[in-house]
């Protein structure tokens, strides 16, 4: 009988070491409950009552709300500070996507390469950030950034590059592109690690092929590195942006949407209606989360497109 044939009863025939065991489907399901349970609980419920929510306008005190059905996506559709927010995620998208994908590029390049050497020790020190929470790193960097006593403004001054300090995780004009660069920094082990599996799948024959050829460093990378790395690159790609929209919690101890609202991305609108407003608005911060759910929807799809492509190009 073939490997993994099915059984008439049900259950899984798989053959190792001459050996012919039978799995049950219900051993199966029962491997798989409490996963699918949770995730009920915690995604599929939760992400299901903010649409219900989101047609009610409800303070999260009384027992019930009053429907008011699509009264509250109108309103947001009216909201400048809504659109404030959508605006200041799509420019961090901008300011932090690039920078993260093309900075872990380039270290994983030379992470890769033969003449660098302490490897294991630099992947390790760009990886810290990552297993470090982000309220932690907000706080930190709060600590870092700051305009009195914080090494960055001296270090720029004793350099000659600033004549006054500048806080600028307090500054219009620059918190939302520190808040960027902070992310990036904590978050480039991440795709450091995408990039490393990436180039160390390319097969070493293409490189000594090359080589024998007469091609140069830049040449093997144009010709070689660089057009296996694109079907990669578009899935690293897809997953960074995916990343750069939740930064709740590093944002919410970097800024907190402030100064005047720079800083406050989507989540953080979500958050201070449901929670930090003096009478929550449950039922309009549903609608928004719903909207924001929709586009994390739609680059989810993308993501999976991407991979879907990948695939049938391999």
């Amino acid at each position: 009988m073939k490997d993994n044939a099915r059984l008439p009863f049900g259950g899984i025939r798989m053959k190792k070491r001459n050996k012919v065991k039978k799995i049950p489907y219900g051993w199966i399901i029962a491997f798989l409950m409490p996963t699918l349970i949770l995730f009920a609980l915690y995604t599929l419920y939760p992400s299901l009552a903010s649409v219900v929510y989101s047609l009610f306008d409800w303070n999260g005190f009384s027992l019930q709300g009053k429907f008011i059905g699509l009264g509250n996506y109108e309103e947001l559709f009216h909201d400048d500070l809504f659109w404030n927010s959508l605006k200041n995620t799509l420019l961090f998208l901008l300011y932090a996507v690039p920078c993260r994908f093309l900075f872990s590029l380039l270290i994983a390049l030379l992470l890769t390469s033969v003449l660098c050497p302490l490897k294991s020790t630099f992947r390790t020190l760009i990886f810290i950030p990552v297993v470090t929470t982000g309220a932690i790193i907000g706080t930190i960097m709060t600590l870092i950034f700051d305009p009195g006593n914080g090494p960055i403004n001296l270090i720029l001054m004793k350099l000659g590059l600033l004549d006054k300090s500048i806080f600028f995780l307090g500054n219009a004009n620059t918190a939302l592109v520190t808040s960027a660069l902070i992310w990036v920094w904590k978050w480039t082990g991440t795709s450091l690690v995408y990039w490393i599996a990436s180039i160390q799948s390319i097969p070493s024959e293409l490189y000594e092929a090359a080589r024998i050829d007469g091609a140069n460093s830049f040449q093997r990378f144009g010709s070689i590195t660089l057009p296996l790395l694109i079907p990669f690159g578009l899935i690293i790609l897809v997953l960074t942006i995916s990343d750069a929209m939740k930064v709740f919690d590093l944002m919410l101890t970097l800024t907190g949407g402030g100064p005047f609202y720079r800083t406050e991305v989507m989540e953080l609108f979500i958050y201070r209606h449901a929670f930090s407003a003096s009478v929550p608005r449950i039922g309009y911060a549903s609608a928004a989360a719903t909207i924001f759910g929709l586009i994390f929807v739609v680059i989810t799809l993308a993501q999976g497109f991407v991979r879907k492509s990948k695939k049938e190009e391999v």
